[in-house]
């Protein structure tokens, strides 16, 4: 519960000092920037929580049929934990690629010099 209040205070104070560093830029282009962004960070929020769950499921599963398969072979075991191994990193690297896609979506969107003049920054710099 705290990483989410720390989440959403840490969102607030995003946009608001945005909102007060960008006093000289277009006001339709400050809205426009910072609807988009607020955009992309809502889609990249439910993208990785999708993915994160989808993940643990996926993985849950994976586990609870190799302990299956261990309970009713154990001499197989060796090569059932290996199997499952490799299979849990298969599927960690969805979620992986998830998060990437998610980071992509926040910090290299197309928008990023509207953002940025948002934000108060110089292009250049």
């Amino acid at each position: 519960m705290s990483r989410k209040v720390g989440f959403l205070t840490a969102l607030l104070v995003l946009g608001l000092s945005t909102l007060a560093l960008a006093a000289e830029a277009d006001p339709a282009v400050q809205a426009e920037g910072l609807r988009f962004f607020m955009y992309s960070a809502v889609a990249a929020g439910f993208g990785i929580a999708i993915a994160a769950f989808g993940t643990g499921l996926s993985q849950g599963m994976a586990v609870k049929s190799s302990v299956e398969g261990v309970a009713r072979n154990p001499e197989a075991s060796g090569k059932i934990t290996v199997t499952m191994m490799i299979g849990l990193a298969m599927i960690e690297s969805l979620c992986i690629y998830a998060l990437v896609i998610c980071l992509i979506l926040i910090y290299a969107n197309p928008a990023s010099k509207v953002i940025q003049a948002f934000v108060g920054m110089a292009a250049g710099h």
